[in-house]
């Protein structure tokens, strides 16, 4: 981490915004915007033109940034029920053909690969839906075959979760690939998503004091510590690598992010865990008689995510038959109670930009090189 944290930043705003040189904190609050303006510009794009076509293969193409992650995450929201089979990968598959569709997004407009993927996709007749800027490479490639989203809301690096999963969402929609979303409700239920990260937004506004701001709260916990983020539900997982890619973009922070099934099968980390949690109360520790596992490097600080109707310890009491006495719990059911629909697409839209913003004020308060 780049620096000592200033935790009295933390609760102030005007010192908050003069360090902010570069606007991340506002940009990061456009995420509701960035969820309306790309279901408008979807809409501009035609991909109502897909609309009850079936194909033979989705294919979400995973490219640096964000993308990779709202793959992850749209797999887990199609499930298992889904009735086509679901590839993400990196570049385009040999057996592309007319019968498939494409989904991919970029913020870097010169992608050689993914320009190289879209251009070999539309000549082979696949369906290609395309999140990326107006300009270069990648969206030439479309040659006007392609639909073109392009982002309308001007955004630093790390910030274009929003756009990329609205276009995505958009997409599986029109297919009818979404579960219980058909292709005429997507206006209202993408509504809903924009208005519970503009409600998440105002909770964790500068303004606000950390005790009622979450991710000035996450960003004070996280601080000095190496971060564990363990989904306990396949979209969870997927937002705890968004968590993790957003600390390292915002803040230079290195976290591990993973599902919980698999990280409770890393014996060295379970290990760093409960000895933080021993011994983290312990005033008479001295760490150069008694130096902590690892040396130098900071303690865990575990959290927990769910986007499901179940606790996450209770998750891991049934997955890994035990709890994590001392982790923090990021399962927004107050902000998103059980029962309301699509209630597990709204708590990962409002986890990740929780970590967004909580990795933006860490890096603030740190005065982490990549703010300033």
């Amino acid at each position: 981490m780049n620096g000592v944290l200033d935790d009295t930043l933390l609760a102030d705003p005007e010192g908050l915004a003069a360090r902010d040189t570069t606007g991340v904190l506002r940009a990061a609050a456009t995420a509701g915007a960035q969820v309306r303006s790309a279901l408008y510009t979807a809409g501009q794009a035609g991909l109502d033109r897909l609309r009850g076509h079936r194909p033979r293969a989705l294919v979400l193409l995973r490219r640096p940034g964000v993308s990779g992650v709202v793959a992850d995450l749209v797999t887990a929201l199609l499930g298992d029920r889904c009735p086509v089979p679901v590839v993400a990968a990196e570049r385009l598959p040999g057996w592309i053909g007319p019968l498939d569709v494409v989904v991919a997004h970029t913020a870097d407009p010169t992608d050689p690969e993914l320009a190289e993927s879209v251009a070999v996709a539309v000549h082979r007749g696949a369906e290609v839906v395309l999140s990326a800027p107006d300009a270069g490479p990648v969206a030439q490639a479309g040659a006007g075959r392609a639909f073109l989203v392009e982002p309308r809301i001007p955004l630093p690096e790390g910030l274009g979760f929003a756009q990329a999963l609205t276009v995505a969402l958009v997409a599986v929609a029109e297919l009818d690939l979404l579960p219980g979303m058909r292709s005429e409700d997507v206006p209202a239920r993408l509504e809903a998503l924009a208005d519970a990260l503009d409600a998440e937004a105002e909770r964790c506004q500068p303004a606000h004091e950390p005790f009622v701001n979450p991710a000035k709260a996450l960003a004070l916990r996280l601080a000095e510590r190496t971060p564990l983020l363990w989904g306990v539900d396949p979209a969870a997982a997927a937002v705890a690598r968004h968590g993790a890619l957003a600390l390292a973009t915002h803040a230079g922070v290195v976290a591990h992010a993973d599902g919980l099934a698999q990280a409770g099968t890393l014996a060295g980390l379970r290990v760093a865990v409960d000895l933080s949690e021993r011994g983290g109360g312990d005033i008479f520790h001295d760490p150069f008689d008694d130096p902590a596992p690892g040396g130098d490097a900071p303690p865990p600080r575990l959290v927990l995510l769910g986007t499901g109707e179940e606790d996450p310890q209770s998750v891991s009491r049934r997955v890994l038959g035990r709890e994590w006495p001392n982790a923090d719990l990021a399962h927004p059911v107050d902000e998103i109670p059980r029962g309301t629909r699509d209630a597990a697409l709204l708590r990962a839209g409002v986890l990740a930009l929780r970590a967004d913003i909580a990795a933006v004020y860490l890096g603030l308060a740190t005065g982490a090189t990549l703010i300033t």
